[in-house]
């Protein structure tokens, strides 16, 4: 599999408001259906051992459509409105995907 162009953003958040914000992801999720560009995969993750803590994995083609889709501004308005149902901000980390193995 090529993944020399494929970038990664890590979401790491804190809620005790999950449901909520699920809710506001799957509203995205249907106007992002189909939009090329977009994200490609999306993987939610919950800390066993502190159950509000959360992490988001949001796979793009490249950096340069990640960028795009930062810049929208409905992305900026699912943002504002996830972020205010934290109990903490919610912090980015952006990562060039270099390897990647699909186990079945």
């Amino acid at each position: 599999m090529d993944v020399s162009k494929k970038f990664v953003q890590i979401v790491d958040f804190e809620t005790d408001r999950f449901d909520e914000m699920q809710a506001v992801a799957e509203e995205a999720d249907k106007r992002m259906a189909g939009r090329a560009g977009g994200p490609t995969h999306r993987l939610v993750l919950r800390d066993r051992n502190n159950p509000g803590h959360v992490l988001v994995v949001i796979e793009f083609d490249s950096y340069e459509d990640a960028m795009r889709n930062s810049q929208d501004p409905e992305t900026g308005k699912m943002a504002e409105r996830m972020a205010a149902l934290c109990t903490r901000p919610p912090s980015f980390t952006d990562c060039d995907v270099l390897d990647m193995t699909e186990f079945k």
